[in-house]
């Protein structure tokens, strides 16, 4: 992406829309006001039953940002970013684990956030012609890893 040749946006400016998205959703989330004790629930998915769905772009952005990882951890089961309750991929962690909270008073609320944010990134997709792609984190990590 990006390259001089190409009709594609520069990687950054492709990135930079990504980040003021996120920023956007910080806010509104924390106008919220959700409560997190920190109990690592949200990065368990089979023990709690759910799936971490990312974009291509967010996927971009969280592996081009985030801590190394081990390849043996990458599984349908957990994040590999987790560690001991807290995330290690915080600042570049996509928008699911932005809006996720295991808050009950929260959770219609999460899906309103979740749903306006993410037709955001499609609109973002649309703008730069990325094309839209949308799996769990786990198949993302997986291909970067046959792709090194």
């Amino acid at each position: 992406m990006g390259s001089p040749n190409s009709l594609e946006p520069p990687v950054s400016t492709v990135r930079q829309a990504i980040l003021e998205l996120y920023r956007e959703a910080d806010a509104e989330i924390s106008s919220a006001k959700p409560l997190c004790v920190a109990s690592g629930r949200c990065c368990r998915f089979k023990e709690y039953g759910h799936t971490l769905f990312l974009s291509q772009l967010e996927a971009d952005v969280l592996l081009d940002c985030a801590p190394p990882y081990d390849p043996a951890d990458v599984t349908p089961d957990f994040c590999p970013f987790q560690k001991g309750n807290l995330c290690t991929a915080r600042e570049p962690r996509p928008l699911g684990c932005r809006v996720y909270y295991c808050d009950p008073a929260y959770q219609n609320t999460m899906t309103i956030i979740n749903e306006k944010y993410l037709h955001q990134l499609k609109k973002i997709a649309d703008e730069y012609q990325t094309g839209w792609r949308y799996a769990p984190l786990h198949v993302f990590l997986r291909e970067k890893e046959t792709s090194s």
